[in-house]
């Protein structure tokens, strides 16, 4: 079996979250992101100041309502 290559390129990325019962959105979040399957690594200073955006309650820069929905089969 042929192994290929990750590819890593650097981007910038929307970055959501689920934490408590809130819905938090970060724009604009730096990212390396695989070519390939489209997963995003994050560096340990990034996930620090995204620590410090949700968990310090920092005001957010726009607000937006988004609807929910309850898949059912």
């Amino acid at each position: 079996m042929k192994r290929t290559e990750e590819v890593l390129v650097e981007r910038y990325v929307t970055y959501t979250l689920t934490y408590e019962k809130q819905f938090y959105i970060v724009e604009n979040v730096p990212a390396r992101v695989n070519e390939q399957t489209g997963e995003q690594f994050f560096s340990p200073k990034t996930v620090e100041h995204l620590q410090k955006i949700v968990l310090g309650k920092e005001k957010p820069s726009k607000m937006m309502e988004t609807p929910v929905y309850e898949y059912s089969a």
